[in-house]
């Protein structure tokens, strides 16, 4: 049986499908930004790319996370 993602990660499957791109491609992008604050972002991915506040927020909180911010 697979474990149920929790967190942030739980998003990850619908933002691949509705956006196209996997999920490594969005940490990639997150990553190599300029911009360093949450919401500055959350806010980049949203205009820039045409995400939703949850899944933009989602994308941002768990990359962060993984570099210790």
């Amino acid at each position: 049986m697979t474990a149920q993602a929790k967190g942030p990660a739980s998003y990850f499957p619908s933002i691949e499908k509705k956006y196209g791109r996997p999920i490594d491609e969005w940490k990639n992008l997150i990553r190599a930004s300029d911009l360093t604050k949450h919401m500055e972002l959350v806010a980049w991915l949203k205009a820039e790319h045409g995400l939703g506040h949850g899944h933009a927020n989602a994308l941002v909180a768990h990359t962060l996370a993984e570099q210790g911010r």
